[in-house]
């Protein structure tokens, strides 16, 4: 009875040895918030501000790990290949998680299956937007520049192949009857960069990587999706009030764990995230960049994402977009 009582005393002694360090390590491990897009862009930022004060309320280092490429199909790719143990995470918005997997044949993840939701913090809407240039205050303006002076013919940046702003695109062209080419970058920086320049008339993409331009006067945002005006940019009307229908429903920006990592850290990371929401300098950071902050659960996001998913699905197999 001794023998096997020093036997199971030493089991103990053995499993508590080795985790304590397995759990020391993994409180000091850096975790790291993959995003999807380049240095600069909307999401970078967005992310940037999370981190450091995620850092403050988890107690350990937090740093974002910019994995740009394919509309954030790269770092998603990244995401399913990560470890689940708490040190990799993904801040993404919708397009790499809603649209991404309904326009590539074999996108290489699926978000239901290969993530866990760790939870959301704001919605956002995409917008139109003329560089400085081009002649244009208004979308009609826009569309009368297009015709009388581009012979009905004109280029349109988008920030990724295959994404939303590519099929608002298409419905604008399709309304006004207009040959407008979407041209991809990787990311909204570049396109930005390109319609600073004047290298290319007019971008479509999320208001946040547009608003600071739009204040500079170095950019003129003519129109955005969802259902109301942004309390941002108050004078620019949506694309509903101009005539197109179906567009009402909004993006959203989230967090990502792989599937299968522990439910302690879930529930840390998305308490800790709601913390970090509620802050007012983070409140107001994010509205000022034009997003709508507010924080969801991982049960809300998705939902959230489910629907949005379903309201594009639509619009997607309307435009005839087949799978590349």
């Amino acid at each position: 009875m001794t023998t096997r009582r020093h036997f199971n005393a030493t089991l103990l002694a053995a499993g508590a040895a080795l985790a304590t360090p397995l759990a020391r390590a993994n409180d000091d491990t850096a975790i790291h918030v993959l995003v999807g897009f380049p240095a600069g862009g909307g999401s970078d930022v967005i992310a940037r501000l999370l981190a450091e004060k995620l850092q403050a309320e988890l107690g350990r280092s937090v740093v974002v790990d910019n994995r740009p490429g394919a509309g954030g199909q790269i770092a998603a790719q990244q995401l399913k290949a990560a470890r689940p143990d708490g040190t990799t995470v993904f801040l993404s918005h919708d397009h790499t998680i809603s649209i991404l997997p309904q326009v590539v044949r074999k996108p290489g993840y699926a978000p239901t299956e290969d993530f866990v939701a760790l939870g959301g913090f704001a919605t956002f809407v995409n917008g139109l937007a003329v560089s400085a240039a081009t002649p244009a205050n208004t979308l009609s303006e826009y569309v009368e520049w297009v015709r009388s002076r581009q012979g009905g013919k004109s280029a349109i940046g988008i920030p990724a192949p295959a994404s939303t702003p590519e099929f608002l695109v298409q419905l604008i062209g399709r309304k006004y009857g207009l040959a407008l080419t979407a041209v991809p970058y990787k990311g909204s920086a570049p396109m930005i960069a390109d319609m600073l320049g004047n290298q290319i008339a007019a971008g479509t993409g999320s208001v946040q990587d547009f608003i600071e331009y739009q204040r500079a006067g170095k950019l003129r945002v003519i129109g955005v999706l969802g259902g109301k005006r942004q309390a941002a940019l108050p004078d620019v009307p949506t694309f509903s009030e101009m005539g197109f229908g179906g567009l009402e429903d909004t993006p959203f920006y989230g967090l990502w764990a792989p599937r299968g990592t522990p439910a302690a850290f879930i529930d840390r990371f998305t308490r800790a995230l709601d913390k970090v929401v509620a802050l007012p300098e983070v409140r107001a950071r994010l509205t000022d960049l034009g997003l709508t902050v507010g924080y969801m659960t991982p049960q809300q996001l998705d939902q959230r994402e489910r629907a949005y998913t379903k309201v594009w699905s639509r619009i997607i197999a309307d435009s005839g977009f087949q799978p590349q």
